[in-house]
């Protein structure tokens, strides 16, 4: 294996932009997906005539059916958006998911609350019951509802822990064990359904297409989580080849393994699950940091808790279980024959990748707050002067002006008099990202130029 001070570049693996054809997938996605939500509520609407409505709790009751139906069907896609399955990452693209899954947690919470208050409501004053006697009439006297209280319990604590406050304080590793929890919800919210859905417990469309739609989500959670990365791991079998401190808080983890020139593309990811003793129960997610060689993979990680810093303590030989390539940071889904690279921190890892792969003269702009925190500088440097780049190195605290007006769109500018001719690629935290994407397309960039991909620390 190549040293880290010797990297030889990769055989060039440019290829011509793609046939646009992946372009609009993610909008089919989701016509498909409101289409089926339409669907869902079509067996309400089938066997729900006006007549039956004809006061005040039959209409809470109604009420809560839909807004049951809705959040039934909402967390099905959140499941399906995290199945990791090819055709969904593949059609909506990786940061998509991620955006969709966050944007319609909050409709799953706010649809299940709504679902349990208007139904305890409606049925307490068709029943003529107080909201205490109806809870516990129906917890006490229908079948799985307790089940489904935990399910909703589950939901409220996981809406909490999402909360961007409390999340911040939360170590990566407790978020990531406690957000696993969701997959009881489907569990627990199953037999609910089935057994006290207006629509769904007896034979007939509803319960047939509802049984379709779980067979499915489960099948793709299935296919996604534990055939796919099987398969992945047969073929490729990871192993740890050598750990390199690149600074005291940034490590690069070098891996061997079989036909490593097809693993992935630079700029994509894996979640990496380390098989030794006290690493072997997390995986996470963390990017390539050079373009694949047919003898190594590399990637390059900042330490950020717990899991990360025992990471500097790898041996060689420890095997290593991978799920995915993910990722559409790549340079196979540009758009133009020019590129710009936009990096903060550890953000650079994808970026320093995509260098070895993108057309000549490419310009980078590296946000780091001091020099000492500029990772793999030497390298940069040495890619830059063979494939005639740019590098500039943006160092300073956030408050500084002088960093901040170079990131703005007249800033951007000012060091790329041309990116609205080039392709736009973003890595780093979220606000990094949000900002920096908003400054480029004030310097004229058009929206399908930009590409990004968001670190979480």
């Amino acid at each position: 294996m190549s040293s880290p001070q010797t990297l030889a570049p990769p055989r060039s693996r440019l290829r011509r932009p793609p046939d646009r054809w992946w372009r609009g997938t993610a909008a089919l996605f989701a016509l498909l997906a409101w289409a089926g939500l339409a669907v869902a509520l079509l067996a309400w609407w089938r066997d729900t005539p006006p007549d039956s409505i004809d006061n005040r709790g039959e209409l809470f009751v109604h009420a809560g059916r839909i807004t049951g139906l809705v959040g039934g069907y909402v967390l099905l896609v959140q499941v399906l958006l995290r199945s990791r399955v090819g055709f969904v990452e593949r059609a909506v693209g990786t940061e998509r998911i991620a955006r969709w899954h966050r944007d319609l947690a909050p409709v799953l919470l706010v649809a299940v609350l709504a679902h349990a208050a208007l139904i305890v409501v409606g049925y307490a004053l068709v029943d003529r019951k107080t909201l205490v006697g109806e809870v516990t009439v129906l917890l006490s006297e229908y079948e799985d509802m307790t089940s489904a209280a935990v399910a909703t319990g589950i939901l409220i604590a996981i809406g909490l822990l999402a909360v961007r406050v409390v999340r911040a304080v939360l170590p990566y590793e407790l978020w990531k064990l406690l957000h696993t929890a969701s997959y009881l919800v489907l569990l627990y919210s199953y037999g609910h359904q089935f057994a006290h859905g207006q629509q769904l417990f007896q034979p007939g469309f509803g319960r047939y297409y509802w049984l379709f739609l779980y067979v499915g989500v489960v099948g793709c959670l299935i296919w996604g989580r534990v055939v796919a990365p099987l398969r992945l791991n047969l073929r490729h079998r990871f192993q740890v080849a050598e750990v390199v401190a690149e600074s005291p808080t940034v490590t690069s983890i070098y891996l061997t393994g079989n036909e490593l020139r097809e693993a992935a593309l630079a700029g994509q990811f894996y979640r990496w699950r380390f098989l030794t003793r006290g690493l072997w129960m997390q995986a996470h997610p963390f990017s390539l940091s050079a373009a694949t060689r047919p003898d190594w993979l590399r990637l390059t990680v900042k330490t950020v808790g717990t899991h990360t810093a025992r990471l500097r303590r790898l041996r060689p030989g420890v095997r290593v279980w991978a799920q995915g390539p993910m990722g559409w940071f790549t340079a196979s889904h540009r758009t133009r024959n020019r590129a710009l690279l936009i990096a903060a921190g550890i953000g650079i890892a994808p970026v320093r990748a995509l260098l070895e792969e993108l057309p000549l003269r490419t310009v980078v702009i590296y946000r780091a707050r001091t020099v000492e925190d500029v990772v793999l500088r030497e390298e940069l440097d040495r890619i830059a002067e063979e494939r005639n780049a740019t590098i500039w190195y943006v160092l300073g605290r956030r408050t500084d002006p002088a960093p901040r007006a170079l990131l703005t769109g007249a800033g951007i500018l000012q060091l790329v008099p041309d990116v609205a001719r080039r392709d736009v690629y973003v890595c780093g935290p979220r606000g990094f990202v949000e900002a920096t994407r908003a400054a480029v397309r004030q310097a004229g960039v058009r929206r399908r130029q930009i590409h990004d991909t968001i670190f979480e620390f």
